[in-house]
């Protein structure tokens, strides 16, 4: 090395050193971010979207959605999801597959989210705790369905069809209109009755009849 390298190395040494100070010195007047943890642990504010660890998402009454169709387990890149299932004999005599065991190891997890956007049912979700740090790695595999498995609701068979007769009334049969009845004819008008003979007088007898035999009697 001659003399020129030489203070050529002093000096691009001396310009680095400048440069880490000016960094250094910024950071001097910054205000500090630093979180006291664990301190402020109960007021710490975690976002929401982030992705702490893998579980189920239970309804009030214990039970998941989980179907166990193994979508999740084909798409994990990295094989972390593990399910094994088991048949169970429904009350109509078919039978069922359900979970029966659903590993996750949280130590080889990617946190691609491909396990819950693939999920058919919406059954898992990440959360977001973060305070995941364990001494050994077995405490990383979990088995997420940990409640005890709940029997699925019995649907009541359904009542047998009532006949159309008993549920609704019978059809009112069509009413016939009977033609109206012809007019009676007026009846004829009285004919006028005939006048009686007054007392002495001898009716006249009748055209063409003979007369009595006592009035014959009387001529001869």
């Amino acid at each position: 090395m001659n003399i020129k390298e030489y203070f050529v190395s002093i000096f691009k040494g001396s310009r680095s050193l400048i440069k880490g100070m000016e960094v250094t010195g910024k950071e001097l007047i910054t205000p500090k971010v630093t979180e006291q943890y664990p301190e402020n642990r109960n007021t710490h504010h975690v976002p929401e979207r982030f992705r702490g660890t893998l579980q189920f998402i239970y309804d009030d009454e214990g039970r998941h959605k989980c179907i166990a169709c193994r979508t999740c387990e084909r798409n994990c890149p990295n094989q972390t999801i593990s399910i094994t299932t088991r048949m169970v004999d429904l009350p109509n005599g078919k039978k069922k597959q359900k979970l029966d065991k659903y590993i996750y190891d949280l130590g080889s997890c990617t946190f691609c989210n491909l396990c819950v956007l693939t999920c058919p049912t919406n059954a898992i979700e990440f959360s977001n705790d973060f305070e995941q740090a364990v001494f050994t790695r077995s405490k990383l595999v979990k088995q997420l369905n940990y409640l005890p498995e709940k029997d699925d609701p019995v649907v009541p068979a359904a009542a047998p069809a009532k006949p159309a007769a008993a549920a609704a009334p019978a059809a009112a049969k069509p009413v016939v209109e009977k033609p109206a009845a012809d007019p009676k004819p007026a009846a004829a008008p009285a004919k006028p009755a005939a006048e009686k003979p007054t007392t002495g007088d001898t009716p006249a007898a009748a055209p063409g009849k003979a007369e009595p035999e006592s009035t014959q009697t009387q001529q001869q």
